[in-house]
């Protein structure tokens, strides 16, 4: 016989297996346009010579159901020191060319995430560090496509994160209006920006990271500040309170899902640029730092899943 499935039952959603990390800054204005794998056992591999125009504080997500595109970021020697330049990354982890940069406001330290399982948002950020913050978002296709802006919702920042939840859901959070801030803003399914949350959970922040787990959750970690604390993300889009951070303290990192249900935070800076990575567990709980053997120290960077 066939297995009864109850009514309004409902699997949490598996996500890739690989990630990459991509682009970032390395110290002296120097910029980079390299990028590293992560398997799906959360090893983090060497360089791979970088593809596009090398950037930092650019951003990245997924589409398409298995594949990422990194989008955005500036490399400091523009007048208005940003791009909308972006690279697709297929399924088995190679990165494009640049895509001609013809739709979306030219911006850094934005953040991006997927939903709708196959597609992906860009949302707000800077045009350079006299610009005004923005909300805009962009929306990217299945077939990798980047929309042009749409209307902003919610309040304008930089400096933020986004990830995943609910297995179809996005969430924008924290950053910076000129002071650090805990707002975060919903995305539904359909990729519609929902108006601020009220901020009473999480420490404000900025220059933080995050990313999906456990199949339909999400994680934000990191940041400025002398506290540096993970906050999770129901299924439901709920925050929670802050988590005592794990490991080297960092800002500007980049994180990205692997094996389905699992984290990676990786690289950023403190003292001085960082290679450290931290897994994140399918419960989300984050582990101390890993040897940091591979990959260019660096901060500002992009990362998203694929495969």
């Amino acid at each position: 016989m066939f297995p009864i499935i109850p009514a309004n039952s409902a699997t949490a959603a598996s996500g890739n297996d690989e990630g990459i990390f991509g682009y970032g800054g390395t110290g002296g204005g120097a910029y980079t346009a390299i990028t590293n794998l992560v398997s799906n056992a959360g090893v983090v591999a060497s360089d791979v010579a970088g593809v596009g125009t090398p950037r930092q504080y650019t951003t990245a997500c997924e589409y398409g159901g298995d594949k990422g595109i990194f989008g955005f970021g500036g490399d400091g020697s523009d007048a208005t020191p940003s791009h909308n330049q972006t690279n697709l990354v297929s399924d088995t982890g190679v990165v494009a060319s640049d895509q001609a940069a013809t739709t979306g406001t030219a911006r850094g330290f934005l953040a991006a995430c997927k939903y709708s399982d196959d597609k992906g948002i860009f949302g707000y950020g800077s045009g350079g560090p006299v610009a005004s913050k923005v909300s805009i978002t962009n929306k990217v296709s299945n077939a990798g496509v980047v929309a042009s802006d749409t209307a902003g919702v919610g309040t304008a920042r930089v400096s933020l994160a986004a990830c995943e939840y609910g297995g179809d859901k996005g969430i924008f959070g924290f950053g910076t209006t000129g002071s650090s801030v805990s707002i975060t803003n919903l995305v539904s399914n359909a990729g519609v920006v929902a108006s601020d949350q009220a901020a009473t959970t999480g420490t404000a922040r900025q220059y933080l990271t995050a990313c999906s787990y456990g199949g339909d959750k999400g994680i934000f970690g990191y940041g400025s500040g002398s506290s540096q604390p993970t906050n999770l993300v129901s299924n439901t889009g709920v925050v929670s309170s802050d988590v005592a951070g794990v490991g080297t303290d960092k800002a500007v990192p980049a994180a990205t899902q692997y094996d389905g249900d699992k984290g990676i935070f990786g690289f950023g800076s403190g003292a001085s640029y960082l290679n450290i990575t931290n897994l994140v567990s399918n419960a989300g709980v984050v582990a101390s730092d890993q040897a940091a053997t591979t990959g260019t120290a660096r901060n500002g960077l992009g990362a998203c899943s694929f495969n």
